[in-house]
């Protein structure tokens, strides 16, 4: 797909760790573009548990897991800095965001005016997180792992494997 009219998204996050709710927002995003890009963003304020170079691995073999369509383009890169350059650098004319809750919206509105403010040529489009998802974010998987309870629902069995080595010191 090298057509200059293939449009990109542009799908953001930490993914500290990637959940089956990334998952299935990358598998719902990638159907509405023609090249999907998932920047994984360094930010370092959040102390992330899993290396940028980790998440990145992790991230594309789950993406790889997921049967997509062979036709099906998706980029995984890592980001520092703006989001709305990151968009730009890899050519995105959208910016995927994930919906959970109410309290996700508000966030997220904010964030897109912003993001509009800087770049008006890159529009945000928000996808709300299937009901099964809702409720996982990394934050509550990586607490959940940490005191030791299961994380099987909420991570593919690579990502588990990943969180629990990184856990156990390997």
């Amino acid at each position: 797909m090298t057509d200059a009219r293939v449009r990109a998204g542009f799908y953001p996050g930490t993914f500290d760790p990637v959940t089956n709710g990334h998952l299935d927002i990358i598998a719902r995003a990638a159907r509405l573009v023609g090249r999907l890009v998932i920047g994984v963003a360094k930010d370092t304020t959040k102390q992330p548990l899993l290396s940028l170079q980790e998440r990145i691995a992790c991230l594309r073999t789950d993406i790889a897991a997921l049967g997509l369509p062979p036709s099906t383009v998706i980029e995984v890169v890592g980001f520092e800095g703006l989001l709305v350059n990151a968009a730009h650098a890899h050519g995105a004319h959208a910016i995927f965001r994930g919906l959970r809750a109410v309290a996700d919206f508000d966030y997220e509105n904010q964030m897109s005016a912003m993001n509009t403010h800087l770049a008006p040529d890159i529009e945000t489009v928000f996808l709300m997180a299937r009901q099964g998802n809702q409720y996982i974010s990394s934050r509550l998987v990586k607490e959940i792992a940490r005191l030791e309870g299961d994380i099987t629902d909420f991570v593919s069995p690579s990502t588990r494997q990943c969180v629990l080595a990184r856990l156990q010191g390997r």
